[in-house]
């Protein structure tokens, strides 16, 4: 008689569902529901394949994103991505209990474009993202009846352990991240970043796949 082999259950994770509060978690698709409550357990990487549908770039938009190159590329830079692969990568944060994002994007020429940050659910908001030298943003955490966001609520520099809040004119603008769904296993992951001076200056669509288990 032959055995068959079951497979565990990811474990759960609440830590979205903890910082958006029991309501407004309940009112996501339950697809996002999956893939933001599914805990990735000692180290392990999730990976979602997809594509760059659309983005649009001001010439202020522009000069921001070459600038924040010389800082690890946090932002999208090159127009002609619209087109091409793009892959996400979440990995389990043993350390600090948190989660790495690593975001690469085809281009026509070149080298793809790789943006690496990390997750981790700390400071005043429950929520902060950082990209490196030192430099991160607070975020807060949102959700609608097909999306959830993660909305920018503040800059900062970390130095020495302490964290410096940037001044309103050192802000690059107010950042906001969505995560749509789309059905048939399909999402949607939009970034916009805006200036109350200079109206939208970045907005890029992909579009993924879940993995299969």
């Amino acid at each position: 008689m032959k055995h068959q082999l079951i497979k565990p259950e990811p474990a759960k994770d609440c830590r979205f569902r903890d910082l958006l509060g029991e309501g407004a978690w309940c009112c996501l698709p339950p697809a996002i529901r999956r893939r933001f409550g599914k805990r990735l357990s000692g180290g392990n990487s999730v990976t979602y394949q997809g594509q760059v549908v659309r983005m649009r770039m001001s010439a202020a938009g522009w000069c921001i994103a070459q600038l924040v190159r010389l800082v690890g590329s946090p932002l999208p830079f090159d127009r002609s991505s619209v087109g091409q692969p793009a892959v996400v990568v979440v990995t389990e944060d043993i350390q600090s209990e948190g989660q790495f994002w690593v975001r690469q994007y085809g281009r026509k020429r070149g080298f793809p474009q790789v943006v690496h940050s990390s997750k981790r659910f700390d400071g005043p908001t429950g929520l902060e993202e950082y990209i490196g030298y030192g430099i991160g943003m607070a975020l807060r955490v949102a959700a609608t009846e097909n999306a959830l966001y993660f909305k920018s609520a503040g800059y900062f520099l970390q130095l020495r352990g302490r964290k410096l809040r940037l001044p309103a004119f050192l802000s690059p603008g107010n950042l906001v991240i969505g995560h749509h769904d789309m059905g048939d296993n399909n999402f949607l992951f939009s970034l916009h970043l805006s200036h109350p001076l200079l109206g939208e200056m970045i907005a890029q669509d992909c579009v993924f796949q879940d993995t299969k288990e």
